[in-house]
C-alpha cells in the first residue's frame, strides 16, 4: 500500500480534492479498465490523467476530439514512401500506455467506433496489417454535459466498452480557496516518478487475491438482474422507466472494481460496502432509460438507487 500512498501523494501535488475521481482513475490501471470522466470544464480531469501518467513513468497522450477529426487521425494510416516506392505505416497517438481522448463526444460516431477495436482488444488495424498495443494501455475519456451543440452522443456499444462512468463534481469552498491560492502564487509541486510498470504488475496481482465470499458474488449478479427485470424484485415502478438493463459487462466489470476498491481501502475482502460504493459509477452508463423516463426527468443514478435498497444485503 506504500506505492498506493505515494502515487497518491505526488498526484495531490497538482490535483487538490477529487478523490472520487482519483480512485476511480487508479481501479482501471488495477484492472485494466477504461475509465469515462464526465463533468463541466476547469475540473482538472486532464490534470489527473497526465498526473497519474507520470508518477508510474507510463507513456502518455491526448487527443482534443472535434468534428472534423478523422479515425486515421487516432490510430494511424499508410503513408506512401516515394523514396522506395512503398507504403509505410505512420502509427497514431492510439500506441500508449495512457490515452486521453478530451471531450471525446465532440467527434461524430466514426471517429468514436475507432476506439471500440482497440479497447476491447488491445489491437489495431491499419490497413491489412495488426498491431498490437503494448500493456498496460488505458483510454481515459472525458466529456462535457452541459453543451449539446457540435456534441455526438456516444452509442451504447462503445459506453459499454468503458468500465465505469465517473462523474466529476465541484470542489468544496475550502478546496477552491486552496486550488486560487496555488494558481496565484504558482506553488504547484512537480510530479515525481514513484513507481514503475513492474510495481503496476504487482500491484494488480496483489488485488486479484482479495478475497470475494460467493454470496457477495451472487449479490452482484442479482443487483444486474434487478436493472432487467425489476418487477421479479418489488420495484415495478422503475420498470417503465427502464429500456434495457446492465449488460454481462456490468457483472464483470462490478466485479473486478469492487475488488480494486477493497485494495485501495487496504482491506483483503470485498464487503457490501464496496459494492455499493462503485454501483453507480459501474452502472449508470450501461442502463438504457426509455422515453417516459427521459420526459419525467428520471436519470439512471435514481434507477440505481432503487435497485440497491430492493435487492437484499447478503
Amino acid at each position: 500500500m506504500e506505492t498506493i500512498q505515494n502515487i497518491k501523494h505526488e498526484i495531490g501535488k497538482v490535483l487538490v480534492g477529487q478523490e472520487k475521481m482519483v480512485e476511480g482513475l487508479l481501479t482501471g490501471l488495477l484492472t485494466r479498465g477504461h475509465i469515462l470522466l464526465e463533468g463541466v470544464p476547469g475540473l482538472a480531469k486532464t490534470t489527473a490523467v497526465n498526473a497519474l501518467a507520470k508518477t508510474l513513468g507510463l507513456d502518455f497522450k491526448r487527443v482534443q476530439f472535434t468534428p472534423d477529426l478523422l479515425p486515421s487521425d487516432i490510430i494511424g494510416t499508410e503513408i506512401y514512401d516515394p523514396s522506395n516506392n512503398s507504403f509505410k505505416i505512420k502509427h497514431g497517438p492510439i500506441f500508449t500506455n495512457l490515452l486521453l481522448a478530451d471531450e471525446i463526444n465532440r467527434a461524430p460516431a466514426k471517429v468514436q467506433s475507432a476506439l471500440l477495436e482497440v479497447m476491447q482488444e488491445r489491437q489495431v488495424t491499419i490497413g491489412d496489417e495488426t498491431f498490437k498495443i503494448a500493456l498496460p494501455f488505458l483510454v481515459m475519456a472525458t466529456q462535457n454535459p452541459v453543451e449539446q451543440e457540435g456534441a455526438y452522443e456516444l452509442p451504447e456499444a462503445q459506453l459499454d466498452r468503458f468500465m465505469m462512468k465517473i462523474v466529476v463534481g465541484y470542489n468544496t469552498r475550502e478546496e477552491e480557496l486552496e486550488i486560487a491560492r496555488r494558481v496565484a502564487n504558482n506553488s504547484f509541486g512537480q510530479i515525481e516518478q514513484v513507481a514503475t510498470i513492474e510495481d503496476l504488475d504487482r500491484l494488480r496481482q496483489e488485488a486479484k487475491q482479495v478475497y470475494m465470499d460467493e454470496e457477495i458474488e451472487r449479490y452482484i449478479v442479482e443487483l444486474i438482474f434487478a436493472t432487467r427485470e425489476p418487477e421479479k424484485y418489488g420495484i415495478s415502478e422503475i420498470a417503465d422507466y427502464i429500456e434495457y438493463g446492465a449488460s454481462p459487462r456490468a457483472s464483470i466489470d462490478m466485479y473486478k472494481a469492487s475488488r480494486a476498491i477493497a485494495y485501495l481501502k487496504d482491506q483483503d475482502y470485498v464487503s457490501p460496502i464496496e459494492i455499493a460504493y462503485i454501483a453507480k459509477e459501474v452502472l449508470r452508463h450501461r442502463i438504457i432509460m426509455s422515453y417516459e423516463a427521459q420526459a419525467e426527468g428520471i436519470d439512471q443514478d435514481y434507477v440505481i438507487e432503487k435497485v440497491l435498497r430492493a435487492v437484499p444485503i447478503p
